[in-house]
């Protein structure tokens, strides 16, 4: 890999894109200058690229400590498939594979080296990455290290001592942290050294955002996942049991779905895995422990059939979405039975008050946003500190505004009714109260007494339901895990029941996911056959070769092909995100398919294909054959090497001298004219 290329070019020559992604250059260039950084990109932003890229810039080798064993074999196999001399040391090598890593560091052979964190424990590790030549730091997931998040690792308390040791940059990237969160990355990485700070914002524009209230909640999944067939999505549920009869519900529906949770085998969990990566279309029906790693760039969608634990999950759950950013869509079904089974967790769980206090204001901002009157997106970036100068237009309050009303005098009756019976019952005992329902238990509480009896009988039991909800949503009232769930009123409630605040409340609407909702994301109906014939041949090059299908092309590649039709391989580099090794390994493959079979083209021809310096030298290569025999076709035939004409294409000589460098006299005298012609021509 030429470590002089400047980045734009590297990133053409061995990802095959044209550009980098919003955010991406200033965080490359400050890596390969060998600055300390911390960089927060939302998922899917292309974090991996900004330390991939300074890799291949800089000398020695680049260490990326991940906790993601699944995420680190991805990422080694694309970067091999990439022509990049990249190997892992985790414990899901065999001693194949770890001989392997250890044979190119002795070697000299490896540019990036992948290491779980638990590695930093072991006594030997610093003296094999001091052999291995490691002259930076790269930490994936940093958030990792903060000790209140919920996925802290406590190895990654190792990694400021490493690079104090080393005294090597350290480059740290995350998308999921919070102002608290990143302090604490600073401290515990960077020590007392401020890293330089890039903060991309928290925005995905390409995933839809939207919240649905449970009615039917099965049915509801399974139409949503009908209206999307042949895409591949995530559905996250809450308890592991469910994961199982929802993913049997879609099977017997038609559709590919399996069940992922953490009291699988490990090796059903591994298989799953694997087929996720490698299959189109597969339906994974989840626990949150599925997820992190990864690293499939065409999820199409991510349903929650229950209510996640926290806004942070939340966002980063849905962001496992449309990575490659391509539309996504997003669902998250919720009910009442939600809200109170997250209240309780929190609440018996065993931290101290003071965190306690703060889920329940995460668990709230979730809420708010179920609950939301207005654009989704801003309320969700609002919570990150990041404010949207208009609506967004992407989620299902921005696309279909709701009906609003003033809810004051409801939620007022209802509060009230929960002060005049202790604050002991919970909502369906109450709405009973509301709606003049004379039951036993009413009867016998001689809560058919009380002024409250009956005051809403303008609303049916479904609209109650639905307030009671929007109550909860809005922290109003919280279930008390004490008296068995019985709702009780919160500080933000008394404003409310004295008057002095006013509740503007959702008519509700309990509908199914609609297909109209369907996104379209993949080509014309003319270019669909052969963007499944492509799909085709993607998918058994990627079982030939063992690796996710996306490792061999992602979608958007294929989508690319299938629209503009390369006929040759010049035409084949320009498609974006076929670098010159994918060029080289597959570019013939897919061609085929394309425009048929195709005549073999020299190698030295094929590394200049989709560059200006190929077309000068197929100028080049005529010019020499008008030439051979000399002007007047009389003279002893003489002829280049395709090596020299393509160190004449790249080198651009223009003048004799120069291009002496690359020929003998006699070749001088009888192509120079005609080759610094073409090269000037070609300028």
């Amino acid at each position: 890999m030429a470590r002089d290329l400047p980045a734009g070019d590297l990133l053409r020559q061995v990802w095959g894109f044209d550009g980098f992604r919003p955010g991406q250059q200033e965080i490359v260039e400050a890596v390969a200058a060998g600055r300390d950084v911390l960089a927060i990109m939302p998922t899917g932003g292309g974090k991996s690229l900004c330390y991939q890229l300074p890799a291949l810039m800089r000398d020695g080798v680049t260490v990326v400590i991940s906790p993601l064993i699944a995420l680190m074999r991805d990422q080694v196999r694309a970067l091999r498939e990439a022509g990049v001399a990249a190997g892992a040391l985790t414990s899901g090598n065999t001693e194949a594979e770890t001989e392997a890593v250890f044979q190119a560091i002795a070697a000299g052979q490896l540019k990036i080296l992948y290491m779980a964190p638990e590695r930093l424990a072991s006594g030997g590790t610093v003296n094999l990455l001091r052999r291995a030549g490691v002259t930076a730091i790269a930490v994936d997931e940093a958030h990792c290290v903060s000790q209140w998040g919920h996925d802290f690792r406590p190895d990654y308390l190792r990694i400021g001592d490493l690079k104090r040791t080393l005294d090597v940059p350290l480059a740290a990237f995350t998308a999921t942290a919070d102002v608290e969160t990143r302090a604490e990355i600073v401290t515990r990485l960077f020590e007392s050294a401020e890293p330089v700070t890039f903060l991309r914002g928290f925005d995905r524009p390409n995933i839809r955002l939207a919240f649905q209230p449970k009615n039917s909640p099965r049915s509801q999944v399974v139409s949503y996942v009908a209206a999307r067939r042949g895409q591949s999505g995530i559905i996250y549920c809450g308890a592991r049991a469910r994961t199982e009869t929802l993913a049997q519900a879609l099977r017997d529906a038609g559709h590919p779905a399996i069940a992922y949770h953490a009291g699988l085998e490990a090796e059903a969990r591994r298989e799953a895995e694997a087929r996720f990566q490698r299959e189109d279309g597969l339906i994974v029906v989840a626990t949150v422990a599925f997820g992190m790693g990864i690293d499939k760039p065409d999820i199409r969608w991510v349903l929650h059939a229950d209510l996640p634990k926290s806004i942070e999950g939340y966002y980063q759950e849905i962001g496992r979405a449309g990575r490659d950013g391509d539309p996504a869509d997003t669902l998250t079904l919720y009910g009442p039975d939600d809200i109170r089974l997250r209240r309780t967790q929190i609440d018996e769980g065993l931290a101290d008050p003071a965190r306690k206090s703060g889920d329940h204001a995460r668990l709230n901002a979730l809420l708010g946003l179920a609950e939301a009157t207005s654009c989704r997106r801003r309320r969700l970036l609002a919570y990150f500190g990041e404010e949207m100068a208009e609506d967004c237009g992407n989620c299902d309050l921005c696309q279909v505004p709701p009906k609003l009303f003033d809810g004051t005098l409801a939620v007022r009756k209802a509060l009230s009714a929960m002060v005049r019976t202790g604050e002991w019952f919970g909502s369906g005992h109450l709405i009973d109260i509301l709606t003049g329902t004379t039951t036993d238990k009413v009867r016998e509480r001689g809560h058919d007494q009380l002024p409250t009896f009956g005051v809403g009988r303008d609303y049916g039991r479904g609209q109650w339901q639905a307030i009671f909800r929007q109550m909860m949503g809005l922290d109003l009232c919280r279930p008390d895990p004490e008296r068995h769930g019985a709702l009780h009123l919160t500080e933000a409630a008394h404003p409310v029941l004295r008057g002095e605040e006013n509740v503007t409340l959702r008519q509700d609407t309990t509908q199914g996911a609609k297909a109209a909702n369907v996104l379209r994301t993949q080509v014309s109906e003319e270019d669909e056959p052969l963007l499944s014939a492509l799909k085709a041949k993607r998918r058994a090059l990627a079982e030939a070769a063992r690796v996710p299908a996306y490792v061999i092309f992602p979608d958007r590649t294929l989508i690319e092909m299938a629209e503009k039709r390369p006929q040759d391989l010049d035409q084949m580099a320009r498609i974006g995100g076929v670098g010159a090794k994918k060029l080289e390994s597959f570019g013939r493959e897919f061609l085929s398919v394309i425009a048929g079979e195709q005549p073999d083209m020299h190698p030295a021809r094929r590394a200049l294909a989709g560059r200006p310096e190929g077309a000068l030298f197929d100028r080049l290569v005529e010019a020499q054959l008008r030439l051979q025999r000399g002007e007047n076709g009389t003279e002893k035939p003489l002829s280049c090497t395709t090596s020299q004409i393509r160190r004449i294409a790249e080198s651009r000589p223009h003048s004799r001298e120069a291009l002496a460098r690359h020929l003998d006299e006699a070749r001088l005298d009888r192509f120079a004219d005609a080759f610094l012609q073409e090269i000037e021509a070609a300028a």
